[in-house]
């Protein structure tokens, strides 16, 4: 009887631990190709893998990060999207990569921004889930590479979230939470670029 009170104590205090932690889970197997096709497939991870017998490169494999890409659009800039869509391999493995370039705002009440020029070589970190930008202040194209600890990680951006959601915030809603006195119809108006 006591081993059972000390079992019950135990797991009540390792649910009343103040500490949590969050992250991409490990992977079940060394590799889960993802295919579309749920024939003779096994679901892992939001996709179905490939028998791992049939894997090839091509499946680990992307080209096309040293292409230009269109940055004649309204904010200058574009976004390469190399995940689980692109790397079927990728599923599983807790790594993607895109084109970018910096800086990050902290968390309330500090608000405090953090910005750094970028040259070749140099290497930046956003912190997870706060807001931060990528901007070229140059006069030719910048390519960079980021880093993901996601397979498929999620790009949101800001403005064309707020003012070109389908269908439109009340602009009420806009104009409160971001203290406007501007026209906000005319602004959601302008986020007619659909985000890359």
């Amino acid at each position: 009887m006591k081993s059972a009170h000390f079992i019950l104590g135990l797991s009540l205090l390792s649910l009343a631990s103040p500490f949590a932690y969050g992250s991409d889970p490990s992977p079940l197997q060394d590799f889960c190709v993802a295919i579309d096709d749920p024939k003779d497939a096994v679901f892992v991870n939001g996709k179905f893998c490939k028998d791992p017998k049939l894997a090839k490169a091509e499946d680990f494999y992307y080209s096309g990060l040293n292409m230009p890409r269109n940055t004649s659009n309204p904010l200058g800039s574009t976004v390469t999207p190399v995940n689980v869509a692109q790397i079927p391999g990728l599923n599983t493995l807790g790594i993607s990569l895109g084109t970018l370039t910096v800086g990050f705002v902290t968390s309330n009440p500090e608000n405090h921004l953090i910005t750094k020029v970028l040259y070749p070589g140099d290497v930046f970190v956003f912190p997870i889930g706060l807001v931060h930008f990528q901007f070229n202040n140059g006069k030719t194209n910048a390519v960079a590479l980021a880093g993901f600890s996601s397979q498929n990680p999620g790009v949101v951006t800001m403005a064309n979230a707020v003012f070109g959601s389908n269908p439109p915030i009340n602009p009420d809603v806009i104009v409160k939470a971001f203290q406007l006195d501007k026209d906000v119809k005319n602004i959601q108006f302008k986020f007619w670029w659909a985000n890359n």
